[in-house]
């Protein structure tokens, strides 16, 4: 009697295939980057409270940490779409490298003042959003649309290690040694960055794109925002112009029955956020009663859960869909920083940062892919740099109603900040929860 066995082994198990060595190349210098900016977030902050006494002047360091989002991001953004990507990237890095180099001589003469530490941290702002958008940019240029959720959590993840488990207590132990050895780290770092994003193939460029976004199209693909025509020789003609070219970005994302109220949604639940955290140092230190030594051990659990949520974002995606996870951990963040609003107490307060980080990771990175799967190539530069005006334009209102909030009681923000985005959470949710996943679409 023939053997009616059945073969028991276990079934392969599918490994995703690997991003590339042109996408390592890419963390690589973006882990350079990233350290760069840890390094200067950390020591500006302390070295102005070194340089004055005055609170409103150190509060400053934040406002020109921000201002460029708001008054910057759509130049840049055109910047980016214009010129060859990688320069951006190289562009960004070597100029920080030498605003960095400036800081340092500064420092060593003694001739550093808070109002000279206040331009460079705006410059090193100026120069973020060109080498943010142009960072953005790339990624989509090196894998497929499937993967943008797991090249963007790898992204993120190396982003948060290096700027809060890395920067964080390196910069403050420099610091403490001598202040001359962290500035010229953070010129060191700039530099490296730099010369790996010169490293980066051709494709990383946008060229290619461009070009081909410059081809004559057919009359029934002409309907789509055209940057440029062809010119005699087989180049793309000159752009546009910069007028226009500014309110491209704008004019793709109002267009798009998709983008535009994820857009306004983003900015929204931004600003409730913003409110909540603008004064959540006062909170944890005065309501929850922790030291201030332990304060950035305590703020550790943001970083656990932004890092656990990079990790798993791209699974919760594959099972569960872009929308219905993004509308989850929309509502799930704001629900936790209320909780801790409604119950000050320490283990509570460490649970809702550790959730709420995390949740927050989670909608950036399938936020991030979504765009970058909806958007032409040759318009990511821009469509960047406006969604990121007006969203980063718009916290610092939320941060000052949070300040005023927080008046009446260091639990309010959290309180009346996670309502308002529960709000709005609940209005948009069958609309977020219906988002595609970022490879079912298909750019102009």
């Amino acid at each position: 009697m023939p053997s009616t066995a059945v073969n028991s082994e276990p079934a392969p198990v599918m490994r995703p295939a690997p991003l590339g060595g042109a996408f390592t190349r890419v963390v690589a210098a973006n882990l350079s980057s990233s350290l760069g900016d840890g390094i200067a977030r950390v020591a500006a902050p302390l070295l102005a409270a070194q340089l004055t006494n005055d609170p409103l002047l150190v509060s400053l360091v934040a406002v020109a940490a921000l201002l460029p989002w708001l008054l910057f991001a759509i130049p840049a953004g055109v910047l980016v779409d214009r010129i060859d990507r990688r320069l951006a990237l190289a562009l960004a890095g070597g100029v920080r490298a030498l605003v960095a180099g400036g800081l340092l001589a500064l420092h060593l003469a003694g001739a550093l003042t808070i109002w000279w530490l206040l331009l460079v941290v705006l410059l090193y702002g100026v120069l973020e959003t060109v080498y943010d958008g142009a960072i953005r940019a790339v990624v989509p240029s090196l894998v497929g649309r499937g993967d943008l959720p797991r090249a963007n959590s790898r992204i993120e993840a190396t982003e948060i290690v290096v700027q809060q488990f890395v920067s964080q207590p390196l910069t403050s132990w420099l610091l403490a040694f001598s202040a001359a050895w962290a500035l010229g780290l953070n010129a060191a770092v700039y530099v490296v960055a730099g010369g790996l994003a010169l490293a980066l193939p051709a494709v990383a460029s946008g060229i290619a794109a461009r070009r081909r976004r410059a081809e004559p199209v057919a009359a029934s693909d002409a309907a789509g925002p055209t940057v440029a025509e062809p010119g005699q020789d087989g180049e793309p003609a000159p752009a546009a112009g910069w007028r226009a070219e500014l309110v491209a970005g704008f004019r793709f994302i109002w267009a798009s029955s998709m983008l535009r109220p994820l857009w306004i949604v983003s900015v929204l639940i931004g600003i409730c956020h913003a409110a909540i955290t603008s004064t959540l140092v006062l909170f944890v230190l005065d309501r929850l009663d922790v030291p201030e030594a332990w304060y950035g051990t305590f703020m550790l659990a943001g970083a656990l859960g932004a890092l656990t949520a990079a990790a798993v974002t791209g699974r919760l995606k594959a099972r569960f869909r872009t929308g219905p996870v993004m509308a989850v951990a929309n509502a799930v963040g704001l629900g936790a920083w209320f909780l801790a609003g409604a119950f000050p107490l320490v283990w509570v307060g460490a649970v809702a940062i550790f959730v709420s980080f995390g949740c927050t990771t989670t909608w950036n990175v399938l936020v991030m892919s979504l765009r970058q799967a909806a958007v032409p190539n040759h318009l990511l530069g821009r469509v960047h740099g406006t969604w990121r005006t007006a969203l980063w334009g718009a916290m610092p209102l939320g941060s000052l109603i949070g300040g005023l909030l927080a008046r009446s009681g260091d639990s309010t923000p959290l309180l009346v900040g996670a309502a308002a985005g529960l709000v709005v959470a609940v209005v948009g949710h069958r609309y977020i929860a219906g988002l595609p996943d970022p490879e079912t679409l298909d750019p102009a």
